[in-house]
C-alpha cells in the first residue's frame, strides 16, 4: 500500500513536462537584436572573486558597430576586478515600459564573455551613442569592454520565451 502511494505521489514529478521555450524565429532574433541596439544601460552579473557570490550592478551599455554590447568601466570598480578574475558574465537588457505589468515587457538575458575592446578605435562610435561619457571617456582608469555572446534567453512577454545562439544575436 505504501509503495503505491509513493508511486502516485512521484508520478506527476516524473512525467514529461512541456518545454515553455518556443522555437527561435526571425521575430525573436529581431527583438533580441533590437533590445541590444536600443539599450543604454543594463544589469551586469558577475562572480565576486573574493567571496564566490554573485554580484549585480548597473552599467552603461551601447551596441558596437557589429551589434555586440560594449561598456566603458573603471579599473576601480569591483565588477572590473570580477571580470578580470572570471570573464564569464551575464547582462539583463530591457526595461519595463511606463505602463502595465513589468513582466510583460521584453527583456534579454545575455550570457557572455567579457573581453577588452579597442577604446581608441571605438571612441567616436561610443560617444555618438552615449555622449555624456565624454566627461570621463579618456580617463586612464577607464577601459572599453566587449560582451561576446555565448547564449541568450529572450523573454518577449508572457508566453514568449526563446533560447538564442551567438549566430541568432549577430546583426
Amino acid at each position: 500500500m505504501a509503495k503505491r502511494a509513493v508511486r502516485r505521489y512521484l508520478a506527476p514529478m516524473t512525467e514529461r513536462k512541456t518545454d515553455p521555450i518556443r522555437p527561435t524565429d526571425d521575430e525573436a532574433r529581431s527583438m533580441a537584436r533590437g533590445l541590444i541596439a536600443q539599450a543604454r544601460f543594463a544589469a551586469l552579473g558577475v562572480i565576486d572573486p573574493a567571496t564566490g557570490a554573485p554580484m549585480v550592478t548597473r552599467i552603461a551599455l551601447v551596441p558596437a558597430p557589429d551589434g555586440v554590447p560594449l561598456t566603458l568601466i573603471s579599473d576601480l570598480s569591483s565588477h572590473t576586478a570580477a571580470l578580470r578574475a572570471n570573464p564569464a558574465c551575464s547582462l539583463l537588457i530591457g526595461e519595463p515600459g511606463g505602463k502595465g505589468d513589468p513582466l510583460t515587457h521584453p527583456r534579454l538575458t545575455l550570457q557572455a564573455h567579457a573581453e577588452p575592446a579597442d577604446k581608441a578605435a571605438l571612441k567616436a562610435h561610443y560617444l555618438s551613442l552615449y555622449p555624456k561619457a565624454q566627461l570621463y571617456y579618456d580617463f586612464g582608469d577607464f577601459g572599453l569592454i566587449r560582451f561576446a555572446p555565448v547564449a541568450g534567453l529572450l523573454n518577449g512577454g508572457f508566453g514568449r520565451a526563446y533560447r538564442l545562439s551567438p549566430a541568432d544575436l549577430a546583426g
